[in-house]
C-alpha cells in the first residue's frame, strides 16, 4: 500500500517560495515562453524604435540595443525550466538585454511599465489567435454555402418543437445554420477589434513624464488605436471579456447544429451517414460506425464554452485596476477557448464536404407527412374566400378525423374535407381534386414561398449568392488584418536589423 505523503510548510525564508513557484509562478512562465516571449520581443523592438524617433534615445545606444535585440536566444529560453532566479519572463529577458547590450539596456524601460507593456503583449497574443478562429469560420461557412447550394432541390421537413412543422429543403436549413455562423464571425470580428488597440505609454497607469508617443507605438504594432486613458489601458479586462463572450455563444450555436447531426446520423433518422475517416468501430458489435467526430465536436464545444466562462468568471468582481486575476492566470483560458473552438470549425468543416445525403429518405418522408396541411388551409384562403382561421379550422378537424381511423395525408379528401366544412361554415367547398393534390404535394408547398429567406430553391440559391458576396467581404477584411499586423512586424524587423547592422559594422570598425 502506497505511503501518503506528508505535507509540511516548505521553509522558504527568500522570494519566490518553493510553493509559490510550484503553484503559481512556474506555470506562468512556462505559458509566457510559449505564447509571449515573440510578442515580448516585438514590444521591445516598437520601443526601441519609438524611443529612438523621439530623441529619448542617441543613435549608438539604440544601435547597441537593436543589436542585441536581435540575438536574443529565444530556443535556449524556451527550453529553459523555471528557476527562481527571475520573477518572469519580462526580468528573464530583461537580464539576457543587459547581458548583451551592457548599461544601454536600462534605457530601452523609459516611458513604459510592465503593466502597458503586459497588456499590449496580451493583446497581441490575443489578436493572432482571434484571426487564427475567424479564419477556420470562414472555412467552414464556404463548406457550408458550398453543401447548400447542392441541396438547394433537397426536399426535407422542417421541425419546430422537435415535431414536424413544414416541408422545406436541405438547403434552405444549411444556409440558415451559415447565416448564424456569419453572425458568430462578426461577433468575433468585433472582438478583434476591441483587443486590437495598444495600452502602450500608459505605463504603471498615468503615462510618463517623458515624451512618448503612444500612436507611434500602436502604428508600429498593428494596432488601429490607443486606449485614450491611461488608466483603462491598463485595467480593462473587457477586451478579453468580449472575445470570452463571443466564443460562448459561437459555441452555443454550432453546438446545436452538431446535436442535430447527431441526431440526423441514427439508423432510425437516417438522413446522413458520416465518411468512413469521421467514424469509428466498435470493439465488439461488427455492424457500428460510429459517428464519435461529431461527438467530440458537441464535448470540445462545451469545452470551449466552459474556458470562455472561466475568463468572464476570473474578472467578475475583481476591483479595477492592474491585478493578476486578469492577467497570465486567465489569459490561457482564452486562448484556449479560441483555440478549441477553431479547430472544431475545421473538423466540421471536412465533415460537412464529405457527408452522404438520404434524399429519397428524405423526400419520402415529407411526402407522407401531414406537413404540407398549412398550405391546404392558405388554398382554402385564396380559393374558398375564407379567413385563415376558418380554413385553418376546417384543415385541423379533417385532419383529426383522418387521424381517428389511422389515416395518413394520402387520405385526406374532398369528401373528408366538405363534412369539416360543413361543420364549420355550414356549406361544402367548391375545391377540385387537382388543386387539393397540388396543395398537398411538399414540392409544390416549396416553390410557393418565394419569399425572401424562403425555401424556393430560386430563392435560396439568390440568399447563398448574397451570403458569399458577405463572406468575400468577410475574408478581404481577414487579409487586411493580417496585412497590418505583417506590415508593421516586417517594418518594425527592418529597421531593428538595419539598426544592428550599423551597431556591427561601427564596432568592427
Amino acid at each position: 500500500m502506497a505511503e501518503a505523503k506528508e505535507w509540511r510548510l516548505d521553509g522558504s525564508e527568500r522570494f519566490p517560495g518553493t510553493t509559490y513557484a510550484e503553484v503559481v509562478l512556474g506555470p506562468a512562465f512556462e505559458q509566457a515562453k510559449a505564447e509571449l516571449l515573440e510578442p515580448m520581443l516585438a514590444v521591445n523592438k516598437a520601443h526601441l524604435i519609438m524611443l529612438r524617433e523621439e530623441g529619448l534615445l542617441g543613435e549608438d545606444e539604440a544601435n547597441r540595443i537593436a543589436a542585441a535585440l536581435t540575438v536574443v536566444p529565444v530556443a535556449r529560453i524556451r527550453a529553459e525550466a523555471y528557476t527562481g532566479a527571475f520573477e518572469d519572463l519580462f526580468f528573464r529577458v530583461e537580464h539576457e538585454l543587459t547581458e548583451l547590450a551592457g548599461e544601454a539596456a536600462g534605457n530601452l524601460h523609459l516611458g513604459r511599465s510592465r503593466n502597458d507593456m503586459g497588456i499590449a503583449i496580451y493583446r497581441l497574443a490575443l489578436r493572432e489567435k482571434l484571426l487564427k478562429t475567424i479564419s477556420s469560420a470562414l472555412f467552414l461557412r464556404q463548406e457550408l454555402l458550398r453543401f447548400a447550394e447542392s441541396h438547394a432541390d433537397t426536399l426535407m421537413i422542417g421541425y419546430t418543437h422537435t415535431q414536424q412543422a413544414q416541408p422545406t429543403t436541405l438547403g434552405h436549413y444549411i444556409a440558415a445554420v451559415a447565416d448564424s455562423l456569419d453572425r458568430d464571425i462578426k461577433r468575433l470580428q468585433a472582438a478583434y477589434s476591441g483587443c486590437n488597440r495598444s495600452s502602450m505609454g500608459a505605463a504603471a497607469l498615468t503615462t510618463s513624464g517623458f515624451t512618448i508617443n503612444r500612436q507611434r507605438m500602436a502604428e508600429l504594432l498593428g494596432f488601429d488605436g490607443v486606449i485614450v486613458n491611461a488608466y483603462d489601458a491598463v485595467s480593462g479586462a473587457d477586451y478579453i471579456g468580449e472575445a470570452a463572450s463571443a466564443v460562448q455563444l459561437a459555441a452555443v450555436n454550432t453546438g446545436r447544429f452538431v446535436q442535430e447531426l447527431l441526431l440526423w446520423s441514427t439508423q432510425e433518422f437516417a438522413v446522413l451517414r458520416v465518411a468512413a475517416p469521421y467514424v469509428q468501430i466498435s470493439s465488439i458489435m461488427p455492424q457500428k460506425r460510429n459517428p464519435v467526430s461529431i461527438e467530440h465536436m458537441r464535448s470540445l464545444l462545451s469545452s470551449a464554452f466552459g474556458d470562455a466562462q472561466t475568463v468572464l468568471t476570473m474578472t467578475h468582481n475583481t476591483p479595477f485596476g492592474d491585478i493578476v486575476d486578469t492577467e497570465d492566470d486567465m489569459q490561457p483560458y482564452a486562448w484556449k477557448a479560441l483555440a478549441t473552438l477553431g479547430s472544431v470549425y475545421k473538423l466540421l468543416a471536412n465533415v460537412i464536404a464529405t457527408l452522404e445525403i438520404s434524399k429519397d429518405v428524405l423526400r419520402i418522408r415529407a411526402e407522407e407527412s401531414f406537413a404540407t396541411v398549412t398550405e391546404l388551409a392558405d388554398t382554402l384562403v385564396r380559393e374558398e374566400r375564407l379567413s385563415f382561421r376558418t380554413a385553418h379550422n376546417i384543415v385541423s378537424r379533417t385532419v383529426r378525423n383522418v387521424l381517428e381511423f389511422g389515416g395518413t395525408v394520402r387520405h385526406i379528401s374532398l369528401r373528408l374535407l366538405d363534412e369539416a366544412a360543413l361543420a364549420v361554415i355550414g356549406r361544402q367547398l367548391t375545391l377540385g381534386e387537382e388543386k387539393l393534390r397540388r396543395a398537398l404535394d411538399p414540392q409544390h408547398f416549396i416553390e410557393v414561398r418565394a419569399l425572401q429567406g424562403g425555401p424556393n430553391p430560386d430563392e435560396v440559391r439568390r440568399a447563398i449568392g448574397e451570403q458569399r458576396q458577405t463572406l468575400h467581404e468577410r475574408q478581404e477584411w481577414l487579409e487586411a488584418a493580417y496585412s497590418l499586423a505583417r506590415s508593421a512586424q516586417q517594418l518594425v524587423e527592418r529597421t531593428v536589423e538595419g539598426w544592428a547592422h550599423q551597431f556591427v559594422q561601427t564596432e568592427g570598425a
